[in-house]
This record gives structure tokens, C-alpha cells and sequence, in this order.
């Protein structure tokens, strides 16, 4: 397992739609262990394939609370189903925006439809935490971040930031 760099803001990466996973290969399987690795590692509760530069529709998610429960689920292809009418609003963060945060609208819960490693298709409903971090991720697979649920000012802000850092980097 290795721990793969994080694509950061402003890269346009972050933009590309992820291809279907179509067979799950040895490839696909190391993909998905590098994945939960970064995840750990920065420490994160969810993870796009698009973040560490993959176009490919894979996530990771594991938001057990104990250090010592990890228990990571492996989500190929996802897609919502089925959304709540009921929303929440929770503070949200990013692997692929550092250090900001910012208060998000979204259905309370949801039905996901994805396949396992095994190839299994699995439908589940979650609620709280899991349904928002299943939103997140399922964004990024669309080309969407979180900042884009945000007002125009204050993404804008946060480009100009990230831009402007990026920049400094790069110098």
C-alpha cells in the first residue's frame, strides 16, 4: 500500500469527470488500497480517486470514530438513488482544500447504489455523517467540489487563496 499525493486546489483536475470502473483488476483493487492509505494518512474520512489524480469512479469512505475500528468501505461507481426531502446543514472540509471549511446543504439521507470489490452490486441507506461524506465524494466524481455549494463570494475567495498559494509554491 502507498500513501499517493493529494491533488490540491486550484488544480483542474479536480474538474474531470471520473470514468466507470468496468472490471475490477488487480489495478483497481491497488487503487483502492493506496486510496484508503492517503485517507488515513491526511487524516480524512473520505476519498475520490480524482484527488489523487485517478479519473476513475472509485471511493473510500470509513467515518467509524475510533482509531482502532477502521472499518473502510470501498464504493465503485456509486450513484445516489434516492435523496431525502429533509436537509442538513454540516461544516464541511476537503483533502483537496485544505484548512477551509464551510457550512453545506444537503438531503439529510440517502440511498447509494454501488459495487464491491467483489463485484457485488449493494444498495444502502445512509443518514448523518455517512450521508454527507457519500455526497462529497460522489461530487468529486462529477467534476463538483464543495466550494461550489457555497455563495459566489465566498468561493471565489477561496479560489483567489488557493490560486495565489499555488502560485507561491510553484515560484
Amino acid at each position: 500500500m502507498t500513501v499517493r499525493p493529494l491533488v490540491i486546489l486550484p488544480d483542474a483536475q479536480l474538474r474531470r469527470i471520473s470514468e466507470p470502473v468496468s472490471a475490477i483488476t488487480d489495478e483497481i483493487r491497488t487503487l483502492a488500497r493506496d486510496m484508503i492509505e492517503t485517507m488515513y494518512d491526511a487524516p480524512g474520512v473520505g476519498l475520490a480517486a480524482i484527488q489523487i489524480g485517478v479519473a476513475k469512479r472509485v471511493v473510500t469512505i470509513d467515518t467509524s470514530k475510533e482509531e482502532n475500528a477502521k472499518n473502510p468501505t470501498v464504493y465503485l461507481n456509486p450513484e445516489i438513488v434516492w435523496s431525502s426531502e429533509e436537509k442538513r446543514v454540516y461544516d464541511e472540509g476537503c483533502l483537496s482544500i485544505p484548512e477551509f471549511y464551510g457550512e453545506v446543504e444537503r438531503p439529510d439521507r440517502v440511498r447509494v447504489r454501488y459495487m464491491t470489490l467483489d463485484g457485488e452490486t449493494v444498495e444502502q441507506e445512509a443518514d448523518g455523517l455517512l450521508a454527507t461524506c457519500l455526497q462529497h465524494e460522489i461530487d468529486h466524481l462529477n467534476g463538483v467540489l464543495f466550494i461550489d455549494h457555497l455563495s459566489k463570494l465566498k468561493r471565489d475567495r477561496v479560489m483567489k487563496k488557493f490560486t495565489k498559494a499555488a502560485k507561491r509554491d510553484a515560484a
